[in-house]
This record gives C-alpha cells, sequence and structure tokens, in this order.
C-alpha cells in the first residue's frame, strides 16, 4: 500500500513517515490509522528510500527471531541503526530494537541494551497476553495529550524487562514490564497503537510531530 508514497529528493525536505517493509508487519492496520490521522507514509525497501521521510516506523508481529532474519535480509540494519531521525518500533517492531530475545534465542538490533523475554506460566496469568490494560506513563511528547487512565491493546507473549533508565511507560501483567520505552531517537512501543482506538492514533500523530 502506497497511495500517499511521496518522493523527496532532499533530506532536508523529508516528511511524514516511513514504514520499514520487511515481511513481518501488520502494514494495513496501521497505514489504516495514520490515513485516518492524515499523517503522509510510505514504504521502506531499500537504503536509499530512509532518506525519503522525516520519520520511520518499525512495525512487527509474530516471531521475534524469524522477524530479525527478515530485517537482515533487506540489508538495512547498518543503516536503521545509524539513524538520528525519530524511530518508533511497534510490538515485535520494539522488541527488534532491543539486544537479545529470548524467543528463537535471537540477537536483535542492539539499540536499546534491554532483553526480551517469555512470561512465565507460573505467574497464573494467560499466555499470550491479550487485550486491553492501563498503561503508567511518564510525561513524555509520545504520551501528550493521552489520559492517563487510558488503555491500550496488547497483543504478545514476549515482554521487555522494565528498567527506569529508558522505560517511558510500564504496564502489570503478572510482573512490571515496559510498555514503552525510549533511547535517544529510537522509542517503542509493545502494544498495537494502531489498534488502540482515540489514543493510540493520538500517539501515531504525536510521533509523527517529533523533532529532535
Amino acid at each position: 500500500m502506497e497511495e500517499n508514497k511521496i518522493n523527496e529528493k532532499s533530506p532536508s525536505d523529508a516528511k511524514g513517515i516511513g514504514i520499514i517493509n520487511y515481511g513481518a508487519g501488520n502494514i494495513f492496520s496501521l497505514t489504516a490509522a495514520l490515513e485516518r490521522q492524515n499523517i503522509t507514509y510510505g514504504m521502506v525497501n531499500t537504503e536509499a528510500d530512509l532518506e525519503k521521510y522525516s520519520h520511520i516506523i518499525i512495525p512487527g508481529v509474530g516471531h521475534a527471531g524469524a522477524a530479525m532474519k527478515k530485517l537482515e535480509q533487506t540489508g538495512l540494519v547498518g543503516a536503521i541503526k545509524a539513524l538520528t531521525k525519530p524511530v518508533l518500533g511497534i510490538c515485535v517492531g520494539m522488541q527488534l530494537i532491543t539486544q537479545h530475545s529470548e524467543e528463537g534465542d535471537a540477537n536483535l538490533l542492539d539499540i536499546i541494551p534491554l532483553k526480551t523475554k517469555l512470561f512465565d506460566k507460573n505467574l497464573g496469568i494467560k499466555i499470550p497476553h491479550m487485550g486491553w490494560n492501563n498503561v503508567d506513563f511518564k510525561n513524555n511528547l509520545l504520551f501528550e495529550g493521552v489520559n492517563s487512565d487510558t488503555q491500550f491493546y496488547f497483543v504478545h507473549s514476549y515482554f521487555i524487562e522494565y528498567n527506569p533508565t529508558f522505560d517511558i511507560a510500564a504496564v502489570n501483567y503478572g510482573n512490571k514490564f515496559s510498555a514503552a520505552i525510549q533511547k535517544d531517537n529510537f522509542y517503542g512501543v509493545q502494544f498495537h497503537p494502531e489498534k488502540s482506538g482515540e489514543a493510540g492514533e493520538r500517539l501515531l500523530k504525536n510521533f509523527s510531530n517529533l523533532s529532535l
């Protein structure tokens, strides 16, 4: 889906959101949410495509290890790690920017030095974690205008360990884990903003307005 794709010729003129197209993302739901917010977007298939957009999203569903292999096959890993523009990883896309995942014992992008772990079934919780949960978020531009009691929609079996250095939002499900993280220009959200109604779309709009 590239209806809204733009073809900027100068990095200084770059605008809109580029979606990393590596075959492991729920592109339709995301692009539909961006369209509802009138956010310009396009697909990133090559390193040159990264220069066309001011913001980058790494989507993802499914298996983190398999997703990392697909991302490596694109040849974009080095270019993504070198980005200085705002980058947002969603669900598995968030897990990919961490160091390592227990899912497939996979080394990931290692942008944020955190680990992705499997929920402990001995905690008496259902796995996967699926449904709406309250998120306790910090004062961060990503959550600007979002009410503190807002719920977001989660679907995942693995979680990112809580670390106050990088955590900008937390949730409790069996144990406390990171619902959103940030290091410099790299952001990640474990929930699906594109499936989280008005609050999720506000978060996507906030991301599209971030400047560094």
